[in-house]
């Protein structure tokens, strides 16, 4: 015979089932899906436009059909020009990130972590954040030439902001409980920056470090409209001053490849050191 008691509790079995992590099978399952739903939202854009161009609904002049775009990033790749740029833009992102990166973490690690660091720097670093990416294209012209120095360092400004509030913000949303469990336990300053709020540091910060790479890949168009002689930004400038709009909309596409690949492989670097965490994002 089966009572209430056993009832509520197999609903209680059935519900802590529900929230457990997936098999090794439905995450399989769950990844091959997401990626599917991925391509479909901008291959649907392109077949509809295509067809709206090709049955005479659209002129395609200034927005060319996908076929065409296609046909542009077909030819750069077998000239060489779409790796040569690809690669000195990804060059530029990596290094400018890596500076601005490495810069706000430090700053943010020290304005976080100190009251009166905060009170030192963070009111003249807000401030500097308010200063459009623009206004530091003369200056840095100015000061580090028009070469590659002048474009890393645009590049590491547009990274270090947010990486700088992530970091510091992180530090400063630290749940006071989990410090006091420390001081209980006796840990010292090392012990508990490394067991307590270092992991809880860690989710915050690799959203930082992506909204610092995105920004990135922003500011190398900026960057890159400084005389460059190669670069995806340099194709978009070519193609606007020779009336290509094919080769504008092939240098946006491959702008979107480049930073979601180099997303991709910061989430993929960074998943080991969150790894600990037991969360529902499978299923919600």
């Amino acid at each position: 015979m089966t009572g209430p008691a056993t009832s509520q509790a197999w609903s209680s079995h059935e519900g802590a089932a529900a929230l457990a992590a997936p098999t090794s099978t439905e995450k399989r399952r769950v990844f091959d899906w997401r990626i599917l739903l991925g391509f479909f939202l901008p291959v649907a854009i392109a077949l509809l436009w295509e067809a709206a161009v090709t049955f005479g609904f659209a002129e395609g002049r200034l927005v060319p059909p996908p076929s065409r775009i296609i046909a542009m990033l077909w030819g750069l790749a077998q000239t060489g020009e779409l790796w040569t740029h690809a690669w000195m833009t990804l060059w530029r992102v990596l290094v400018g990130f890596i500076i601005g990166a490495l810069s706000g973490i430090v700053l943010g690690a020290l304005s976080g972590s100190s009251q009166a660091l905060r009170q030192l720097l963070d009111p003249t670093l807000q401030a500097l954040r308010a200063i459009p990416s623009i206004a530091w294209v003369p200056l840095f012209i100015l000061w580090l030439g028009i070469f590659e120095a002048s474009k890393v360092a645009l590049i590491a400004v547009g990274v270090f902001f947010p990486v700088y509030l992530g970091i510091a913000g992180a530090i400063l949303s630290v749940d006071r409980k989990l410090v006091e469990v420390g001081h209980v336990f006796r840990l010292s300053r090392i012990q508990l920056a490394r067991r307590i709020l270092l992991p809880a540091v860690l989710p915050e910060a690799v959203i930082a470090l992506r909204s610092g790479l995105g920004l990135g890949f922003m500011f190398v168009v900026a960057a890159e409209f400084m005389g460059a002689s190669e670069g995806l930004g340099y194709l978009l400038v070519d193609g606007q001053q020779m009336g290509k709009p094919d080769q504008i909309l092939a240098a946006i596409i491959a702008f979107a490849i480049l930073g979601k690949l180099a997303d991709s492989l910061l989430l993929v670097a960074t998943k080991p050191l969150v790894r600990w965490q037991d969360t529902v994002r499978e299923r919600l």
